[in-house]
């Protein structure tokens, strides 16, 4: 999907086409919301001022490219979750053996079309960590965009938690939607919590 241009991106997204949809969004969302804090990183290596900091600085880069990485796969992985499950929506569903078939098919799509948004959310919340570190440690010619970054990202966290939940809503697998929900809560949460305190702190130094 990344290697489309933004526009046509957006284009596609707009459009009636399943997918990208809102989990793959996220995902996009996320990995330029943690590109972000790199950038502040990038502004912040060989400046004098922040000599003390470069080792973590560095260190701070290294993971959020791993990220940034992830994010950008998970657009991908996202669709392709998403594939069969909007597949089985459009089954006929007339006869009582195609509905029991159509029901059986999304049953079975529901678990993987929940985990990749799932999956969204924990990289987004790795990256809210990050944003502190960035916010704190790096240029302060720079740290309103550490504050963008940590609101892109929190943004990015939320929307995955809206695909997890749509998803869970229909599974019947009471085991695995229970776990999983605890899952996402217990993150966004978190999440939240710290993107927050991040974007106070940034505008209290501003």
């Amino acid at each position: 999907m990344l290697n489309r241009s933004c526009t046509e991106f957006v284009e596609i997204l707009a459009s009636k086409e399943a997918v990208p949809g809102g989990g793959g969004a996220s995902a996009y969302v996320g990995s330029l919301g943690t590109a972000l804090g790199s950038m502040v990183g990038n502004l912040t290596l060989g400046k004098k001022k922040y000599k003390d900091v470069e080792e973590d600085i560095k260190s701070l880069l290294d993971r959020s490219e791993k990220l940034i990485q992830r994010l950008n796969e998970l657009v991908d992985e996202d669709a392709k979750a998403f594939k069969p499950l909007s597949e089985a929506y459009r089954l006929p569903s007339e006869t009582e053996e195609e509905k029991e078939y159509k029901e059986k098919m999304i049953q079975t799509s529901l678990e993987a079309a929940a985990k990749a948004p799932l999956e969204i959310a924990r990289v987004c919340g790795e990256a809210i960590d990050l944003h502190k570190e960035y916010a704190e440690k790096g240029s302060r010619l720079a740290v309103s965009d550490a504050g963008c970054g940590a609101v892109f990202c929190k943004a990015a966290l939320q929307g995955a938690r809206l695909n997890v939940l749509i998803n869970l809503n229909l599974m019947k697998d009471e085991k695995l939607r229970d776990k999983m929900k605890k899952e996402i809560d217990e993150i966004t949460s978190r999440g939240i919590k710290k993107a927050d305190e991040i974007y106070e702190y940034v505008e209290s130094v501003l």
